[in-house]
């Protein structure tokens, strides 16, 4: 089984390279913001607890984000291994999981950090582009519709660019988000569990070198 934790930066190519995983190894994509909404939809225990934070504004406390995980993890889609994206965030979240993954005998076998440069994470996300209608993200280098201003997804024409992914608040975002990333890869580099992988190739090369380190562990 392969469990996969993936690191890296806004920009850093995280998305694409988890759906070519996906498509290979059949893992599960596992992401935070999915899990609260569907958890909050579904109205589970947890998923109400959860709700009672957010509708006040406040942020979600360490522990319930962990038993929302816990409770995707129980899920029989799982057993063929998952894709963590989103969470943990910090080493209190990173330490809480390893002890649910422990209890429930999922734990992490990888954690990739995919590495790019500053500007060209600035590059990229400047050129981010999003379907209106069903969320789908493009980019205006490397991943444009296959037909011009019509979303492969849903077949919508109306697109936007996110507040966030406007160049000048893009270079805060990188600092905020450097500062949270450097902890947790010092944390799986002292448990063995760490590749570096250059994100600065094509998406294929990327996934050729993540490909290599997951095909080790078949």
């Amino acid at each position: 089984m392969i469990n996969i934790f993936l690191l890296g930066l806004p920009g850093a190519g995280k998305g694409t390279v988890s759906e070519q995983i996906v498509d290979k190894y059949h893992l599960t994509h596992i992401s935070t913001g999915d899990m609260f909404r569907e958890a909050m939809a579904n109205e589970t225990k947890v998923g109400l607890e959860a709700k009672s934070y957010i509708d006040k504004g406040d942020l979600v406390p360490d522990e319930v984000t962990a038993k929302l995980v816990e409770e995707r993890l129980g899920q029989p889609d799982i057993n063929e291994g998952y894709i963590l994206d989103g969470f943990p965030r910090t080493i209190v979240q990173a330490e809480l999981f390893e002890d649910i993954a422990k209890r429930m005998n999922k734990q992490l076998t990888n954690v990739i950090s995919l590495e790019v440069k500053e500007e060209t994470l600035i590059r990229r996300l400047s050129a981010r582009f999003m379907c209106k209608k069903c969320g789908a993200t493009y980019n205006k280098i490397t991943k444009m519709p296959k037909v011009k201003e019509t979303c492969d997804r849903c077949g919508s024409h109306d697109f936007y660019q996110r507040e966030d992914d406007k160049p000048e608040v893009v270079q805060n975002r990188l600092k905020v988000n450097e500062k949270m990333n450097a902890p947790l890869k010092d944390f799986y580099q002292k448990k063995g569990l760490l590749t570096v992988v250059d994100g600065e190739q094509t998406p294929e090369e990327v996934f050729k070198n993540v490909d290599a380190v997951l095909s080790k562990k078949q």
